[in-house]
């Protein structure tokens, strides 16, 4: 992973202040750890802190404390590093399922960990009573999902930097996110997955993993965020 910079005073012509390399490895972990808590929080799942840190130091190749290391945190903590470590290669089916079975590995209600989801179910976002359901979004079908993920996979690669149609930094990462939550190819995960597609565009149009805290700022104004994913979902108009 690249290391990160401070500039301090620039216009002043100040010098940037010293970082050791474990003041540097230090803050990785808290920003890392930070993004980590709040890409959860959004879907709703409190994670333990503490156990995101010691699994984000062994993932790190750093020196492990003594706290444990749990499924879920794990699990979360190394799909992180490996978003920020591999930002620069191209994307893949194989990347995503990798990324999945990371995040829930531990998961034995599933049918398909790392794999497109197959379930003959409509895949929908509901909320409301049982007997009076309020359907927000309905995803394609799970037979879908193959055929879309082969033109979206297609479509992140050639809006790349350098690529044959690339895109500016944030169009191109808001539109890969609402492009991967619209199909929703995973039975569970897409939330998270898709809001790492996003750090992943950004990464590469900056050239180097980026540590923005995305998901803090959208955990922030959740309601708005998801009322602009059901919004958009059902048309993919996104000009405005």
């Amino acid at each position: 992973m690249s290391s990160v910079s401070y500039f301090i005073g620039r216009s002043s012509g100040c010098r940037p202040p010293y970082v050791s390399p474990s003041e540097r490895d230090q803050l990785r972990i808290d920003l890392l750890s930070d993004e980590a808590m709040k890409t959860s929080a959004i879907e709703g799942e409190m994670l333990d802190r503490l156990s995101v840190r010691s699994s984000l130091r062994r993932q790190l190749g750093l020196a492990p404390d003594k706290y444990p290391s749990k499924p879920r945190e794990r699990g979360v903590a190394e799909m992180m590093v490996d978003v920020y470590s591999t930002y620069a290669e191209p994307l893949t089916h194989e990347t995503l399922f990798r990324w999945h079975e990371m995040l829930l590995s531990h998961d034995r209600r599933l049918e398909a960990v790392g794999a497109y989801r197959q379930h003959e179910d409509a895949m929908q976002i509901v909320s409301g009573r049982i007997d009076r359901p309020v359907v927000h979004v309905e995803a394609p079908s799970s037979a879908q999902v193959p055929d879309e993920m082969d033109r979206y996979v297609d479509w992140f690669n050639k809006t790349a930097p350098g690529a044959e149609e690339p895109l500016p930094a944030l169009t191109r990462a808001g539109l890969s996110h609402l492009y991967f939550e619209s199909t929703h190819p995973f039975e569970d995960g897409n939330g998270r997955l898709g809001r790492a597609m996003a750090e992943k565009s950004l990464a590469q149009n900056i050239g180097q993993p980026s540590l923005i805290a995305l998901a803090f700022t959208i955990e922030r104004a959740r309601k708005v965020y998801y009322d602009q994913l059901e919004q958009h979902q059902k048309t993919l108009e996104v000009a405005p």
